[in-house]
């Protein structure tokens, strides 16, 4: 219980507990997770006990989520403006392109996961043609019983307070109003069965402890028919452009990181993070594996980033 107190001091909202898969909604249409970040096994979600990575150094798994955990409280505040000067303004192409291949609309239920500063779901407003608040004739949220005002069914999903606090701020700022937060992890989503028309994840698979958990649960609160879209930096396959990858990402993030974040280590994790990931082709098998079809990648800028689509059928 306080865990739940703190969080509610926290967030300064009137909160009402539902008794679904641990989660608290409150009045200003925001959801969290009463459950963070647990080292104990979860019904239906990753039970810790292996060895894995964090970055080049093997750990635990409890140690990598508690690391990760700690990485996006550290970085949050700085992140957005970090993906700017370490892509050279790149990145925004790249999370252009994943949404124009998503082609969304606005009768589209989206859940972003390890989306918390909003990235992706204000471009998802943008593209779907509704940037202006209020429009269109709304949604019904499963956890109310009135017609929401907004004309789009938002949730964003992300393990980290700090970040989701960044994307409600910039939500404020940009009067998007009604966007769901959800404090959660991807291994254990806090959402029923078949809920959501599109699954999305950028630059955060690749943190998750384990990888094949986290696909299985996308499967299953995506409905039938739904569409799983991950942006995610892969393999890069030219050996001249792999070497000045490399220089670039080693020698120049971490110290980046430094001087913009006073944070050298969780952005050396980040660059090993990427080195650790499986390539385009693993990838993909894994995504088939969990049960989804017609999977497809795209590679973007030599393949320093790759779009992985796939459907539940």
């Amino acid at each position: 219980m306080s865990r739940i107190a703190l969080n509610l001091r926290k967030f300064g909202h009137r909160v009402i507990l539902y008794n679904t898969r641990d989660t608290l909604y409150n009045t200003r249409g925001t959801l969290y997770n009463t459950r963070l970040v647990s080292s104990s096994p979860k019904e239906g979600g990753h039970s810790y006990g292996k060895e894995t990575h964090f970055g080049f150094e093997t750990v635990s798994e409890e140690e990598k989520a508690k690391k990760v955990h700690g990485v996006f409280e550290n970085v949050a505040s700085k992140y957005d403006v970090m993906n700017d000067l370490m892509s050279g303004g790149i990145h925004r192409v790249w999370k252009d392109c994943f949404m124009s291949r998503l082609r969304p609309t606005l009768n589209t239920k989206l859940l972003d996961v390890a989306g918390g500063t909003g990235d992706i779901v204000f471009r998802f407003i943008r593209h779907a043609g509704q940037a202006e608040v209020g429009a269109g004739a709304g949604v019904v949220s499963d956890h109310t019983e009135e017609p929401s005002p907004y004309p789009y069914d938002i949730t964003v999903c992300d393990i980290s307070e700090s970040m989701l606090e960044v994307g409600q701020s910039r939500a404020d700022m940009l009067g998007h109003q009604g966007i769901r937060w959800v404090c959660g992890d991807a291994q254990n989503l806090p959402f029923d069965d078949d809920q959501f028309d599109c699954y999305t994840i950028a630059f955060g698979i690749r943190n998750v402890v384990d990888v094949e958990t986290a696909l299985d649960e996308a499967y299953r609160v995506l409905k039938p028919g739904g569409r799983f879209m991950c942006l995610e930096f892969s393999q890069v396959k030219n050996p001249a452009v792999r070497w000045a990858y490399d220089q670039y990402s080693f020698n120049v993030i971490p110290p980046l990181g430094q001087v913009i974040a006073g944070d050298w280590k969780s952005y050396q994790y980040l660059v090993e993070s990427i080195r650790k990931f499986p390539d385009q082709e693993t990838f993909k098998e894994m995504i088939e594996e969990a049960g989804f079809r017609n999977v497809t990648y795209e590679n973007l800028t030599f393949g320093v980033t790759a779009i992985h689509s796939g459907f539940k059928i």
